[in-house]
C-alpha cells in the first residue's frame, strides 16, 4: 500500500473523535485508561484532561504514550496501534482551538485553569486491516 493510501486508511480509523485506550508510563509500568481523542490529518490526536490527573503527571515525567483505536463497529473492523509523544498545553489559545461542546460538562469553559489539552504526536502507527487481513506501518 502506498504511504498516501495507508494514511487515508489510518484516518478512516482515527479521524474525528473516538474512544481510545491511552497508556502512559507510571515509573516502569504502563498505566492505561480510556479517553476521547480527536484525530487530525497531521497524525496528531488531541484530548482533554484535568491538570491534576495522574496521566498529566506521568506525561510530565515521560512523554512516551501508546494509543489504540478501533472503529468500534464490528470485531472484524480495522484498528490502529500508535506510538506517540504526549505534550500538555495549558494556554487558553490552544484550549480554545481544540474545545468541543462535550468538554463543557466536565470543564465548563476553555478558560478553566484546571483544564489542559493533551496532544499526542504519532511517531509510528501500525494499521491492522479488516479481518486482520493486513498489517502496515506508517512512520513519521
Amino acid at each position: 500500500m502506498s504511504r498516501m493510501a495507508l494514511k487515508d486508511q489510518i484516518m478512516e480509523v482515527i479521524g474525528g473523535p473516538h474512544t481510545a485506550a491511552v497508556a502512559t508510563v507510571d515509573g516502569k509500568l504502563p498505566d492505561v485508561r480510556f479517553m476521547v481523542l480527536t484525530g487530525f490529518p497531521d497524525m496528531t490526536l488531541v484530548g482533554a484532561s484535568l491538570k491534576a490527573s495522574k496521566k498529566v503527571g506521568q506525561l510530565k515525567k515521560n512523554a512516551a504514550a501508546a494509543l489504540s483505536i478501533w472503529s468500534g463497529k464490528e470485531l472484524s473492523e480495522p484498528y490502529v496501534e500508535i506510538a506517540a509523544k504526549g505534550t500538555i498545553h495549558e494556554d487558553v489559545a490552544t484550549k480554545k482551538k481544540y474545545w468541543i461542546p462535550m468538554y463543557e460538562q466536565f470543564f465548563k469553559t476553555p478558560e478553566n485553569p484546571d483544564f489542559v489539552v493533551l496532544v499526542f504526536k504519532a511517531g509510528e502507527i501500525t494499521y491492522h486491516g479488516k479481518n486482520m487481513s493486513s498489517l502496515e506501518v506508517w512512520k513519521r
